[in-house]
């Protein structure tokens, strides 16, 4: 086994992990007070390549494998976790379903533009009524001649209110159930009876917009249909488990930063006349800290790799995200007490990652989720 990532990917995890440490974390505070991302850092995002990470590159993306993403997720998770957040929605569940399961007509027609940053994808599942229980959806899509007439509200739809593809899942087939579901590709911004919320005001993760999408007889061409009908909750389920990974690996990454901060902390702190370095206490979070990191590197690195052999990861995905986000609560919470007064005040990034990574133990599954699904896998084997 090489536990080593081959010399191109480390060149290009080093270049991302330089833009997000640089010219991201250099607008943090304009980011966190403004609750947007500044349109220059769009470009230049998209210019690196970042919003076509899993495009094929005759689509105009970067087309990496599951490895080389999650290896950018990792460096990505170093900087500001909203902009990160918008990123990763975008270029994992926002596009991939496309990219599996579109026919040519569709990828010709949206992923040159998605993959160029100038058209924002997300993925709408999660309902009122259905978000752990993604089988209770209750959005309806009814087929009338050559559109479907969607009706139901979706909510938390991470970048709703600047997206321009939706991936949608509804009904087509009450009678079946979970299994009479289907995926549409919808246009929020010029489709008649779609409209979008307003903005969700979180906790953290500043300029990862999410928000209501609501649907009124709203007409979706019959050619916007992803995949074959009634396949969609099927398919939402594999889009969902595939980007679990990713979430493990900007787990590390922000553990990592999160570590960095507190090595430097505890070097230059002094109290009773030496650095808190020096004091066995903080010696053990430290400690504690470069355990969670490591065991979390190689779990994200193991099941990425899995993804790319072909293998069913459905059990490991969840291992990987329980994991590394649980382990990430912890080094947060170790870091700010670490840092002392400033981990608990704006000014230094320690409170903002600790309001930040909250979100990652709840969205694309909690961890009770993972763990219900990590013992059912278990029990059926």
């Amino acid at each position: 086994m090489d536990f080593n990532l081959p010399d191109d990917l480390r060149e290009v995890q080093a270049t991302i992990r330089d833009f997000m440490l640089t010219r991201v974390e250099d607008r943090a505070q304009e980011i966190e007070h403004t609750n947007s991302v500044p349109p220059e850092l769009i470009k230049e995002a998209a210019d690196l390549g970042l919003f076509g990470l899993s495009i094929p590159e005759e689509y105009g993306g970067v087309g990496l494998s599951s490895l080389g993403r999650c290896a950018v997720y990792e460096a990505m998770g170093q900087g500001h976790m909203g902009f990160g957040g918008m990123i990763s929605a975008h270029a994992s569940i926002g596009t991939s379903g496309l990219v599996k399961l579109g026919n040519e007509e569709q990828k010709q027609r949206f992923l040159p533009r998605m993959a160029a940053g100038e058209c924002i994808a997300g993925f709408a599942i999660t309902e009122p009524s259905s978000g752990s229980d993604a089988g209770n959806i209750r959005t309806k899509a009814v087929k009338k001649g050559d559109v479907y007439v969607l009706n139901g509200t979706k909510h938390y739809i991470s970048n709703a209110p600047i997206a321009g593809l939706l991936t949608v899942i509804a009904i087509t087939d009450p009678a079946q159930g979970s299994r009479g579901m289907s995926a549409f590709l919808v246009e929020p911004q010029s489709t008649p009876g779609v409209s979008i919320g307003k903005i969700d005001e979180k906790m953290g993760q500043k300029g990862a917009l999410s928000a209501e999408v609501i649907f009124e007889d709203a007409e979706i061409p019959a050619a916007n249909l992803l995949g074959p009908e009634n396949r969609g909750y099927r398919e939402a389920l594999g889009i969902l488990t595939n980007g679990r990974v990713g979430i493990a690996a900007r787990s590390t990454g922000a553990m990592q930063r999160l570590l960095d901060l507190s090595v430097a902390h505890a070097q230059t702190r002094e109290q009773f006349g030496k650095p808190i370095a020096e004091f066995q206490a903080v010696q053990f979070m430290l400690a504690e800290m470069e355990v969670a990191i490591q065991t979390s590197r190689v779990l994200w690195q193991k099941v990425a790799w899995m993804v790319d052999q072909g293998q069913d990861v459905k059990r490991m995905a969840s291992v990987a995200k329980y994991h590394a986000t649980e382990m990430l609560s912890q080094v947060a919470d170790k870091a700010v007490q670490v840092a002392g007064g400033m981990g608990y005040v704006k000014d230094a990034p320690f409170e903002r990652f600790y309001r930040d990574q909250r979100l990652l133990r709840i969205y694309e599954g909690t961890s009770e989720i993972q763990k219900v699904i990590i013992a059912a896998e278990l029990l059926r084997r």
